[in-house]
Protein backbone atom coordinates (compact mmCIF):
# COMPACT_ATOMS: atom_id res chain seq x y z
CA UNK A 1 0.00 0.00 0.00
CA UNK A 2 2.92 2.57 1.01
CA UNK A 3 4.39 1.95 -2.61
CA UNK A 4 1.49 2.48 -5.02
CA UNK A 5 0.86 5.52 -2.67
CA UNK A 6 4.94 7.07 -3.21
CA UNK A 7 4.34 5.63 -6.89
CA UNK A 8 1.11 7.98 -7.04
CA UNK A 9 2.97 10.84 -5.39
CA UNK A 10 5.57 10.62 -7.39
CA UNK A 11 3.95 10.62 -10.95
CA UNK A 12 1.31 13.57 -9.27
CA UNK A 13 4.56 15.31 -8.76
CA UNK A 14 6.58 15.07 -12.08
CA UNK A 15 3.46 15.51 -13.57
CA UNK A 16 2.72 18.87 -12.02
CA UNK A 17 6.59 20.24 -12.45
CA UNK A 18 6.19 19.28 -16.10
CA UNK A 19 2.81 21.33 -16.49
CA UNK A 20 3.89 24.71 -15.02
CA UNK A 21 7.89 24.96 -16.45
CA UNK A 22 7.00 26.08 -19.71
CA UNK A 23 4.39 28.82 -18.42
CA UNK A 24 7.32 29.96 -15.59
CA UNK A 25 9.43 30.21 -18.54
CA UNK A 26 7.49 32.37 -20.50
CA UNK A 27 6.55 34.56 -17.55
CA UNK A 28 10.19 34.68 -16.80
CA UNK A 29 11.85 36.16 -20.10
CA UNK A 30 10.32 39.59 -19.70
CA UNK A 31 11.55 42.12 -21.98
CA UNK A 32 12.37 45.55 -19.56
CA UNK A 33 12.13 49.03 -21.75
CA UNK A 34 15.68 49.75 -19.98
CA UNK A 35 18.39 49.17 -17.33
CA UNK A 36 16.67 51.05 -14.66
CA UNK A 37 13.66 48.94 -15.15
CA UNK A 38 15.31 45.59 -15.12
CA UNK A 39 17.93 46.37 -12.23
CA UNK A 40 15.10 46.85 -9.88
CA UNK A 41 13.47 43.24 -10.41
CA UNK A 42 17.57 41.90 -11.27
CA UNK A 43 19.85 43.89 -9.31
CA UNK A 44 22.93 42.94 -10.66
CA UNK A 45 21.29 42.60 -14.22
CA UNK A 46 21.00 39.34 -16.24
CA UNK A 47 23.79 36.93 -17.80
CA UNK A 48 23.06 34.78 -20.46
CA UNK A 49 25.43 32.09 -18.88
CA UNK A 50 27.15 31.38 -15.48
CA UNK A 51 30.54 31.35 -17.56
CA UNK A 52 30.28 34.46 -18.42
CA UNK A 53 32.82 37.19 -17.35
CA UNK A 54 32.16 40.92 -16.98
CA UNK A 55 34.52 43.00 -19.62
CA UNK A 56 32.61 46.29 -18.34
CA UNK A 57 34.47 46.99 -15.39
CA UNK A 58 33.88 46.69 -11.60
CA UNK A 59 30.43 45.94 -10.25
CA UNK A 60 28.75 45.34 -7.33
CA UNK A 61 25.85 42.58 -7.77
CA UNK A 62 26.11 39.70 -9.07
CA UNK A 63 23.98 38.92 -12.28
CA UNK A 64 21.40 36.55 -12.73
CA UNK A 65 21.78 34.16 -15.47
CA UNK A 66 18.64 33.23 -17.34
CA UNK A 67 19.54 32.86 -21.30
CA UNK A 68 15.66 33.50 -21.78
CA UNK A 69 15.51 36.93 -20.18
CA UNK A 70 19.00 38.07 -21.41
CA UNK A 71 17.79 37.39 -25.10
CA UNK A 72 14.68 39.21 -24.60
CA UNK A 73 17.22 42.01 -23.11
CA UNK A 74 19.95 41.85 -25.48
CA UNK A 75 19.51 45.39 -26.60
CA UNK A 76 20.33 46.32 -23.16
CA UNK A 77 24.37 44.84 -22.96
CA UNK A 78 26.01 47.64 -24.46
CA UNK A 79 29.49 45.58 -24.47
CA UNK A 80 28.41 43.10 -25.67
CA UNK A 81 29.66 40.52 -22.68
CA UNK A 82 27.14 38.72 -22.26
CA UNK A 83 26.01 40.69 -19.51
CA UNK A 84 22.82 42.76 -19.77
CA UNK A 85 22.58 45.91 -17.50
CA UNK A 86 25.51 44.78 -15.13
CA UNK A 87 25.90 47.07 -11.64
Amino acid sequence: MRRISAIVLSATLLLGISTISPTATDAAAKEFKNCTELNKTYKGGVAKAANIKNIGGKTKHTPFVSKEIYNANIKSDRDNDGIACEK
